[in-house]
């Protein structure tokens, strides 16, 4: 009988000695252990978001995408969720659920492993606020210890809202209230109890079992937690199985997943990063990045969806214009179905938008099978019409449609079709021209492909939209819109105004004869410009067109400047043109409309000059009002016309091409609202034969200014003092100008009948003698290529 006694005296004794150890450790790391500060006054790191005018969110910046939400404002499923999956005696123990620590414990000595910790919610706490998530006894003792002080010191409901707004959730998601927006798309308070559910069972493997990541794994998780939630009482069987039936509606800015995607983004990329970098201007990195900044732009959502849209469709519709060019590249597709580097290869090759990465399984003339994501996709019919010249055959191979190909499709209507990522970029700005608030702004076809900001970057030739300020320039020196002009072919020796000659022309190379400026400006005459440019000089014209924001070294006084030879961003044009809508003052374009700090307290607002009020003039209202008269005739049946779709009086705009096709231009606005649309590549090249400003530009202006108009009614500007009308050309219409010169002679060019000397006193009359002039003569050879600036 002795002998049995003294294994259990040695077994006491041990456990005596071990309780006594691990007293002395728990003294000795007590005073030790980390202050309780960072809980008792938390501060969590807040990113900086950026929201529309309309409080919708653009994006976030920051390490750690957190909300704080207040425990009263939890709702009670998520915290009957919580408890049930992680921790369902909180309210009771003392920081340590004994009983599931001892289970975890036996369950880990058995197995050799630690995978299980026993941790309740207020050591999670401890570890995810003062501990790393290395698995160890020694940790797991500190663990307990900071729990048992945490507990002594803050209350049940305190540890459970440092809890829910501090645990990881993947997707760069802290805290369950920006969980419920990064996968959802709502706020807390709005979650079904299925939401609500897959949300509570994200803490034990967040990275890797996300919706996002995999929701498979993320609903195996759900239905954990509803079947503790239902052994627990805190929900009926009813309630049960409605959670279970619900199909998950998964948020997300990318392309389609099958769980029902729903997008919420506003895009934006390109007005997020430019308050992004104000904000580190301003504020710094630490304070930009983790102080919870809001920052409010001046956009609205609706009209930045307008303008996204718009510029997508134009340039996909350029790009349908120039034809398929074929595979992004070609895999080594293994035999059977498509292994786990085909979906590395998908994935390396993103999605932007809509235009989603696939693999061609199939390929013939009349159907194609394709691979994403672990889904075959056919695609056929009108889908093919696009790619059909590389489906066939006799195409090169190294081009063809075949198995093995990389390629993009897109789900147009309820069908997909073959389509590709276009090469050509494109820029839209719009802007209210009283106050320079930017009203949209996209700068270029996808932030996430190409980050440039061609609003803001791209110095381009502006080509025939440069000329309003040209002839802008000529009201002021005695040019009126009915002042004839002779559209005849031009020619400069060489060493007359520069080293080579020069033969400039017009767009189609066809001449009116004598027009008027009116005439000249609605259809784009280069012939015109350059007269009358040369008359009131490069340099007059230089120092007026400073008045509308153009930096004078970027437009040399050249006779070229006439034809838009200089460089400009689509932000300049835009500064530009609000000038002529507002009636002559010079308005700045801003972005943001106001700074808030992390307790929402206005910290910065930007405050205006405002058209009419405090803006500077940049010139006359009646210089404003008659370039305003001629703008709309270009939108009414110039270059233009096509805007005449909106149905509008008072839509006033010009079109820009550039030299062989390389920038398209439209700049266009009413009385309120400037819009400046621009499409060209990254890196100058031809656009194509034909694509003018009035094809590839102005349809994007178009399809935004439709929604950014829409309900408005016309504005029609009473004509300003000090302009005056008389008949014009053929006697037939009325015509303005500056009331203190003399009307534009009303004085026709003699007939053919009328002998030589009549006719060429008629046009020295007009034009200077012809010492006074340059020869009009056509020359007998063309200049080159390259010299030919003759685009409007």
């Amino acid at each position: 009988m002795r002998w049995l006694l003294y294994p259990l005296v040695a077994l006491l004794t041990l456990a005596i000695i071990g309780v006594a150890t691990l007293t002395v450790i728990c003294l000795l790391a007590w005073p030790n252990l980390p202050s309780l500060d960072t809980l008792t006054d938390y501060r969590p790191r807040v990113p900086m978001r950026v929201y529309t005018a309309d409080g919708h969110l653009i994006n976030e910046f920051g390490e750690e995408r957190r909300t704080v939400v207040r425990i009263q404002n939890v709702p009670n499923h998520l915290r009957q969720a919580l408890l049930a999956a992680e921790d369902e005696n909180f309210y009771n123990h003392i920081g340590i659920d004994f009983i599931s620590f001892t289970r975890a414990l036996i369950h880990n000595l058995r197995s050799d492993s630690r995978g299980q910790g026993g941790s309740t919610i207020t050591m999670q706490v401890a570890r995810n606020f003062f501990l790393s998530r290395e698995k160890s006894y020694n940790r797991k003792l500190y663990e307990i210890l900071l729990a048992l002080k945490i507990e002594n010191n803050l209350s049940k409901d305190q540890i459970l809202e440092l809890y829910i707004n501090q645990i990881f959730l993947g997707q760069r998601a802290y805290g369950f209230s920006s969980a419920a927006q990064i996968y959802f798309a709502k706020p807390l308070d709005k979650l079904s109890l299925a939401e609500t559910a897959l949300l509570a069972g994200l803490p034990q493997a967040p990275s890797k079992a996300n919706p996002i990541t995999n929701l498979e794994l993320a609903q195996q998780r759900q239905r954990y937690v509803l079947r503790r939630m239902l052994e627990a009482g805190f929900i009926s069987e009813a309630q049960h199985q409605q959670a279970l039936k619900e199909r998950l509606r998964i948020a997300s800015g990318g392309a389609a997943r099958d769980a029902g995607l729903i997008k919420t983004f506003v895009p934006a990329g390109y007005v997020a990063e430019i308050a992004r970098q104000i904000a580190i201007e301003q504020f710094g990195d630490q304070t930009t990045y983790q102080s919870g900044l809001k920052i409010i732009t001046t956009i609205t959502r609706a009209e930045q969806v307008a303008a996204y849209e718009a510029l997508r469709k134009g340039v996909m519709d350029y790009d349908r214009r120039r034809g398929y060019r074929g595979p992004e590249k070609m895999l080594s597709l293994p035999p059977g179905a498509p292994n786990e580097t085909v979906d590395s290869d998908i994935a390396e090759a993103r999605d932007f938008g809509d235009l989603l990465a696939a693999v061609v399984l199939t390929a013939s003339p009349k159907e194609v099978t394709v691979y994403r994501n672990g889904q075959t996709i056919t695609i056929n019919n009108s889908g093919l019409r696009f790619a059909a010249s590389l489906l066939s055959e006799k195409a090169p191979q190294a081009r063809r449609v075949r198995r093995g190909a990389l390629v993009r499709i897109r789900k147009a209507d309820q069908d997909w079709e073959l389509t590709q990522l276009p090469e050509v970029e494109a820029a839209l700005l719009s802007i209210d021209s009283k106050t320079g608030a930017v009203r949209a702004l996209v700068g270029g076809f996808d932030y996430n492909r190409r980050k440039f900001n061609n609003v803001t970057q791209a110095e381009r030739q502006p080509g025939s939209s440069f000329k309003p300020f040209i002839y802008s320039a000529s009201l002021e020196k005695g040019y009126a819109p009915g002042t004839l002009i002779a559209d005849e072919p031009l020619f400069y020796p060489a060493g007359s105004i520069s080293l080579e000659q020069w033969a400039p022309r017009n767009y189609d190379d066809k001449y009116s004869g004598i027009i008027t400026l009116r005439e000249a400006l609605t259809h784009s005459k280069n012939i015109p410009a350059i007269r009358v440019l040369e008359d009131i000089t490069p340099t007059f014209a230089q120092r007026h067109v400073q008045r509308f924001g153009f930096d004078a070294s970027h437009h040399p006084p050249y006779l070229t400047m006439a034809l838009g030879a200089g460089s400009v961003t689509p932000w300049e044009m835009a500064t530009a043109y609000a000038i002529l809508s507002n009636g002559g003052y010079r308005v700045n374009p801003y972005v943001i409309k106001e700074i808030r700090d992390g307790n929402n307290k206005p910290i910065a607002r930007t405050s205006p000059v405002i058209a009419g009020e405090n803006a500077p003039r940049a010139i006359s209202a009646r210089n404003a009002w008659i370039m305003t008269s001629l703008l709309q005739d270009v939108v009414r049946r110039g270059t233009a016309a096509r805007a005449s779709t909106l149905r509008r009086n008072d839509l006033a705009g010009k079109t820009g091409t550039t030299n062989d096709f390389v920038d398209a231009w439209f700049c266009g606005y009413n009385p309120s609202v400037v819009a400046v649309s621009w499409v060209g590549f990254p890196t100058p090249r031809n656009l194509g034969r034909g694509e003018t400003g009035g094809t590839a530009a102005l349809p994007i202006w178009i399809d935004y200014m439709r929604t950014a108009l829409a309900g408005t009614p016309e504005i029609t500007i009473p004509r300003p003092a000090g302009i005056a009308s008389a008949k014009v050309n053929d006697g037939r219409r009325d015509d303005v100008y500056y009331a203190e010169n003399s009307p534009p002679a009303l004085r026709l060019p003699p007939t053919v009948e009328e002998d030589e000397e009549e006719a060429s006193d008629w046009f020295s009359s007009l034009f200077g003698a012809p010492s006074e002039r340059r020869s009009p003569r056509r020359q007998e050879r063309p200049a080159p290529v390259e010299e030919r600036l003759f685009f409007p």
